[in-house]
């Protein structure tokens, strides 16, 4: 039997990390063991090096908002072919810290980057490959960047400001309105509801789709 693939998104500092684990054991108390976690762009190693290739900022070269998209295209790309696919047809489960809606949300939304050139580069890469379940972490930019703040220094795309990030989210709400398998959660919450409310809507859809 296939595995099924779950996605992960949201701004900087929603808690998707923590979520991933809490999925994870979710899937082990209801008899589903053979689970990976992934997260774009770093989960291969050459994807690794794309990704400390786009925190490099050079005064004298930035990183243009195309060139941004296609080098996550390429990290997605890698990841999606040499790891997630074989997974998948393995009957493995895949809990994926972000996927293709990331690049809607941030480089559609936030860079301005024109929906039509976003959806052929997702259809030429991509095709018909979607996650079974999308959870959608919505926390306000202000609050997820104080989270990160209080743990490290913010890297090259979360020094934007907080219109770029507010931006984002817009755009994601607008994907989480049009896509039938999405759930939202509120990241603004305690992680104590955050949780629960990721176990209802998990136990929910495995009654369903396992």
């Amino acid at each position: 039997m296939r595995g099924k693939f779950i996605v992960l998104e949201g701004l900087e500092g929603s808690g998707k990390t923590t979520a991933a684990k809490n999925i994870v054991k979710i899937l082990h108390a209801n008899n589903i063991y053979n689970v990976i976690n992934t997260k774009e762009p770093e989960s291969t190693p050459l994807s690794k090096k794309i990704y400390a290739l786009m925190q490099q900022e050079l005064i004298n070269e930035p990183i243009t908002k195309y060139a941004e998209l296609l080098l996550f295209y390429f990290a997605r790309a890698q990841l999606v072919e040499n790891i997630i696919k074989p997974a998948l047809s393995r009957g493995t489960w895949v809990v994926g810290d972000r996927h293709d809606f990331s690049s809607q949300a941030y480089q559609g939304g936030g860079r301005k980057i024109n929906k039509v050139l976003l959806n052929t580069l997702r259809k030429f890469i991509l095709g018909n490959f979607y996650p079974d379940l999308i959870l959608y972490l919505d926390v306000t930019p202000s609050i997820g960047l104080f989270r990160i703040k209080k743990k490290r220094k913010l890297d090259r795309i979360e020094k934007e400001s907080l219109c770029f990030f507010n931006a984002v989210r817009t755009s994601y709400l607008k994907l989480v309105k049009k896509n039938k398998n999405i759930s939202i959660v509120n990241a603004n919450d305690t992680l104590k509801n955050v949780n629960m409310n990721i176990e209802n809507i998990m136990i929910n859809w495995l009654k369903k789709r396992v």
